[in-house]
């Protein structure tokens, strides 16, 4: 559900329901979503590399690009954590997953590596250390230092996902309560992810300071008031405009899964179907500004 809605939301700069890019399209991440469930369903009983592993293998069956390798990195442990912790409380789940990502091997890391070869996952570049092209001699956790100051996925794992905790998942449950509204709520996520952490993808492309200019433009657009008011609607529009230029080579492809992954533990929080979110309210108007 997470992977649906997250990409159906108007995101600037992402593929949406209006914005396909040239080669990777609206449908090709409705079919991702769809391919990964199974190795999700079977976290409790599977490690985190094999739960990687089979939902990059099985969207690879689908899909020849990469959509969801960020995501499915993210969504491994968190799934897991959730399952184990049994819990709709983010200090338990978070708790468990801090043991889960404490516990991770070389063999770990042998699956995972194998994953991000068959993703083909783009401007990762190579590693005097620990590269993916290559067979790991040390733990998916140490892997993941080693890559942290030039992935924020990676720097999940040493952080116990600490955007995901406290800056995505608050910024998403904030956005529900003003607008009751769910795209809206993912969007105002996501602009504040972005704002907060410079996006590594564009930051691998175009250079950190790239990176830093546009998460200062998400920040100007919160200050606009956001997704929430008329003044930050059109910022929105603009930064939406600039991030669609140069083939998508601004695309903020990091904070999308960053957003999935917050989008993921907020839907799990409200999961008892008593819950006010639950039937999810949609505004199929929302968004039209975009």
């Amino acid at each position: 559900m997470a992977c649906l809605l997250e990409v159906s939301a108007p995101k600037p700069g992402n593929v949406n329901r209006q914005y396909d890019f040239g080669d990777t399209h609206f449908e090709d991440f409705l079919l991702s979503a769809v391919a990964i469930r199974p190795a999700l369903q079977a976290a409790n009983r599977s490690g985190v590399a094999q739960i990687i592993w089979r939902a990059i293998r099985d969207t690879h069956r689908l899909i020849t690009s990469n959509t969801n390798l960020g995501i499915v990195l993210l969504l491994a442990p968190l799934t897991k954590a959730c399952y184990l912790s049994q819990k709709a409380d983010l200090i338990a789940v978070r708790e468990e997953l801090a043991h889960i990502l404490a516990g991770l091997t070389v063999e770990d890391a042998r699956k995972a590596y194998a994953a991000i070869r068959l993703a083909q996952a783009g401007g990762l570049g190579h590693s005097a250390q620990a590269d993916v092209a290559e067979e790991p001699v040390i733990t998916l956790l140490q892997a993941m230092a080693l890559a942290q100051e030039h992935d924020a996925i990676a720097r999940e794992y040493v952080t116990r996902f600490a955007i995901t905790f406290e800056t995505g998942v608050p910024a998403i449950e904030s956005g529900w309560e003003v607008s009751k509204n769910l795209p809206l709520a993912i969007v105002h996520g996501y602009l504040t992810i972005l704002a907060a952490v410079p996006d590594t993808l564009i930051a691998r492309k175009r250079g950190l300071d790239t990176a830093l200019e546009v998460s200062k433009q998400a920040a100007n657009v919160l200050k606009s008031g956001g997704v929430f008011s008329g003044a930050g609607s059109r910022a929105l529009r603009e930064l939406d405009q600039q991030l669609r230029m140069d083939e998508h080579n601004l695309n903020p492809g990091t904070t999308a899964d960053l957003t999935t992954a917050s989008l993921f533990l907020f839907l799990y929080l409200h999961s008892d179907l008593n819950d006010p979110l639950w039937p999810i309210s949609f505004d199929q108007n929302a968004g039209e500004t975009m």
